[in-house]
């Protein structure tokens, strides 16, 4: 199912920051090349990390990010 959600509130966009900026830490590389990475390249921000924010938000920080980057790894998109 290929559905897109768009933020929806102010703790979605505090999510989708913090996702941001840990994979740019994480990858060494700028926030804003990971946002274009995850809206541009993909659309995993819209598409996998909004859509899950209920279940995402709730684990660790360590287990988000290594989730993100193998969404990212299996759709071939890379910063």
């Amino acid at each position: 199912m290929n559905v897109n959600h768009t933020i929806k509130n102010k703790d979605e966009l505090e999510f989708a920051v913090f996702c941001i900026e840990n994979i740019a830490i994480r990858l060494k590389a700028a926030p804003e090349a990971v946002y274009n990475a995850l809206t541009e390249q993909s659309d995993i921000l819209n598409r996998y990390i909004v859509p899950n924010y209920d279940v995402l938000h709730t684990q660790g920080k360590d287990y988000i990010i290594n989730d993100i980057l193998e969404v990212m790894k299996n759709e071939g998109v890379s910063v």
